[in-house]
This record gives structure tokens, sequence and C-alpha cells, in this order.
């Protein structure tokens, strides 16, 4: 893993997650609700998931060392774990964009250095856990893809057309 794979997945993840908001914002809120399986039933669970995982990662990333992305007001909250968060897609939109922007800071911020460097955590049922950064970033940019493939399938459910994963859109 480079920095530049990295900034990279930054990217995608800014650019993918723009494109499937373009898609969620057509949603009804009886549709952004609606129970349609999986473990996570919506795709409001969905959301709420993956946002909570992105900011427990990037809380956990200033373990290493301080970032300057973690000066952000958005850090400053405290979304719980197995919770359902925003009850309307524009109150996930808001801090979705946000986070994203945080992300891409992180991106630009992560030195060659960090990379190799081992990082401490506590994971959620408490069990101390320690590994290397470079397989911990690559690990939040892999959960969040897996869990937009689960937003599309949704979508597909609900008949509504979307094609926003791709990453040759941001490959030379």
């Amino acid at each position: 893993m480079t920095t530049d794979t990295i900034k990279l997945l930054a990217r995608y993840n800014f650019h993918t997650n723009t494109l499937m908001a373009r898609v969620l914002s057509h949603l009804a809120d009886e549709e952004w609700n609606r129970v349609l399986g999986g473990y996570y039933p919506s795709i409001r669970s969905l959301c709420s998931h993956v946002f909570i995982i992105d900011f427990t990662w990037l809380r956990r990333f200033v373990s290493l060392r301080p970032f300057a992305y973690a000066q952000h007001p958005l850090f400053q909250e405290n979304p719980t774990w197995g919770g359902t968060l925003f009850p309307s897609f524009l109150d996930y939109d808001a801090d979705r964009k946000a986070l994203d922007e945080c992300i891409t800071k992180f991106s630009e911020e992560v030195t060659p250095e960090d990379l190799p460097k081992r990082l401490r955590y506590k994971d959620f049922k408490g069990i101390e856990q320690e590994r290397k950064f470079d397989g911990l970033i690559l690990q939040m940019f892999n959960h969040q893809t897996h869990h937009r493939g689960m937003i599309s399938l949704y979508l597909d459910m609900l008949g509504k057309e979307n094609d926003f994963s791709n990453l040759l859109a941001l490959v030379d």
C-alpha cells in the first residue's frame, strides 16, 4: 500500500458517495426506511452503519499520531455503535459529506512512514487489537465498498436505477 493508493481510494470514496447520494436523494422517506432484508435491513440502517464505522476508524487513527482532520467539528459528536442515525436522507447527507471531506484530508496527511506502524485500539467488543496501519486503512475503504454494494442491491429491489461504484472512472 502506498500513500498514492490511499489518496486514490479516498477520491473513489468521495466520488462514489457523491454519485450514490444523487440516487438516494430521490428516495421517499418510506423507501429510505423500508425493511428489505439482510443484517442491516434498510438503506437508512446501512448508511448509518457505514457512517459510524468510518467515523470510528478516523477517531481510532488519531491514536497513531495527531492528524489535522480530527479538528473538524464532526468529531465533537459521538455517534453510537449499533444505533440507526439519520431519520431522513437530508439528515444523513450533510454529515456524510463532512465525513468524506475528513477522509480526503486524512488521505493527504498520511505519510509513507505511517504505513508500516502498528495501531493499537479496542474493537467494538472492547478487546484490545494491534494491526498494521496500512491494513487498517485498507479495511476502512474495503468495508465502505462492501456496503455500498449492498445499498446498490437494495436500490435494485426498490426499482431505482443506480450505477455508482466503478473505480475505473478515477484510474488513468
